[in-house]
């Protein structure tokens, strides 16, 4: 059996709270993250909350990295999910401790989408269709 991709699960304890409400912050720490795994970004995007908080998104094109921070409490919540096994999850998950500043990271790690298949009937994504091909969607 093979799986369609892998989702790692970040928990990130110990960052300091200006950091975790800093959407520029976040994002350049995200973006680095995408940089240092080898993913293709596509597109990022990320909203600040009041009184406080971050979540954002960056589209790859092998999926997604995400996150969602709790300044208050120095911790924040991240996913990694990729379709296929080019992303360097160790690169991702060391950039990511490095640019939040996390003082404690654990990790789990799924196989998702396993199918009882043979492997030359796995395909993964496709390349990105150009956003008019795709229903105009950006």
């Amino acid at each position: 059996m093979k799986a369609l991709g892998q989702h790692l699960i970040l928990e990130l304890h110990g960052c300091p709270a200006a950091i975790l409400d800093d959407p520029q912050r976040i994002e350049a720490a995200m973006i680095a993250a995408v940089e240092a795994s080898g993913a293709t970004m596509i597109k990022p995007y990320f909203h600040q909350f009041a009184p406080q908080g971050v979540s954002g998104m960056i589209i790859i094109s092998e999926s997604h990295f995400s996150i969602h921070t709790w300044p208050e409490y120095g911790y924040a919540a991240l996913d990694v999910f990729t379709c296929g096994d080019v992303i360097d999850m160790v690169a991702a998950t060391n950039s990511l401790r490095e640019g939040l500043e996390a003082k404690n990271v654990q990790q789990m790690m799924l196989s998702r989408g396993i199918l009882d298949l043979p492997d030359d009937m796995i395909h993964h994504k496709p390349q990105s269709k150009p956003a008019a091909a795709a229903g105009g969607l950006t």
